[in-house]
């Protein structure tokens, strides 16, 4: 099941870091990843990215990007209840 929650942000704080809502989206995805708040499959899947792309991204800033059987496993769920599999 899906929630989507509506977040707001200061408008300065969109003006100040140029970003567009789904930048920020990411950047969010990418925090809660590296605090361990999230898996990686969640974190990928909040990014909107494919798995090989958000492994890049993550390389590029350093971020270690373990992703384990269990984390294979999740994402293997999330394809199954998309009906991509």
């Amino acid at each position: 099941m899906s929630m989507t929650i509506s977040l707001q942000i200061p408008r300065e704080v969109v003006h100040t870091t140029r970003m567009k809502p789904e930048e920020l989206t990411r950047e969010l995805a990418i925090a809660l990843f590296q605090q361990g708040k999230i898996s990686f499959g969640k974190a990928r899947e909040m990014a909107g990215m494919t798995v090989w792309a958000f492994q890049q991204l993550l390389g590029s800033r350093g971020i270690c990007a373990s992703y384990d059987v269990a984390d294979y496993e999740e994402d293997l769920a999330t394809l199954q209840e998309l009906g991509r599999l």
